[in-house]
């Protein structure tokens, strides 16, 4: 781990053990060398990762106490951002990773059995499908997700899973306004509502980022998610 790494965490208020600087040292070495057989990520500098997937992933503190979550599940997680990080910097948490794609799984059950953690499940699935299911449905104080879908279409995925009062956080482009204003009928129908919107540039970087911090005000109707495919097809 780099003092710049650890530079960028103090901003934040994250502090670091050896042993959780070691894991995410033995992340990153994981991640590069399944990334030579399978796309995971388009970033392999070492300081790069730290910054524009580690950290990145970290900067939900800005708009959500971590301290007071239980439980999170990571929507479409791909190489495992942000949950395998949050994990790791906050280890109380229970975790779940969900992704459709099953060689993902693979990768992710690799780096949680060679961290060594604890708590953390890969699940594979469609969150279409698995926000159906009793066990996973509006039972998560914290769902996040850094994946590329539009802000209607992804809250149709994600809210389902996030209980009463819970928070969905949707990790967003710099240019996210529009998304953002376009969003608020599905948010109506969901049973969320936009509490914040953090915007700002990772230092040392070029990456703009917006958290969108979206509050479960009431459970979402039952219906909800539709059908695979659907959502992303017909946003609401």
């Amino acid at each position: 781990m780099t003092d710049r790494f650890k530079s960028e965490l103090d901003k934040i208020g994250i502090t670091l053990t050896d042993d959780q600087k070691k894991q995410f040292d033995q992340y990153y070495r994981l991640l590069v060398e399944w990334n030579k057989v399978m796309n995971l990520t388009g970033i392999v500098d070492y300081d790069e990762v730290n910054l524009k997937h580690f950290t990145d992933s970290l900067t939900i503190v800005k708009v959500i106490d971590m301290k007071k979550i239980r439980c999170l599940i990571d929507v479409g997680t791909g190489a495992g951002f942000p949950g395998i990080p949050i994990k790791i910097a906050y280890p109380h948490i229970k975790v779940v990773l969900l992704d459709s794609l099953n060689k993902r799984i693979k990768f992710l059950n690799t780096v949680i059995d060679e961290l060594g953690l604890t708590d953390i499940y890969a699940v594979h699935g469609r969150a279409e499908d698995m926000a159906k299911k009793a066990e996973y449905r509006e039972v998560f104080d914290l769902c996040v997700s850094r994946a590329v879908s539009n802000l209607s279409t992804l809250s149709e995925y994600c809210i389902p899973f996030v209980r009463k009062k819970g928070s969905f956080v949707s990790y967003k482009s710099v240019s996210a306004d529009e998304e953002i204003k376009q969003s608020e009928n599905a948010l109506n129908i969901l049973g969320g509502k936009i509490e914040n919107v953090d915007k700002f540039v990772l230092p040392d970087t070029d990456m703009g980022r917006t958290l969108v911090k979206i509050s479960k005000i009431r459970n979402t109707p039952g219906k909800y998610p539709r059908k695979a495919g659907i959502p992303a097809k017909e946003p609401l």
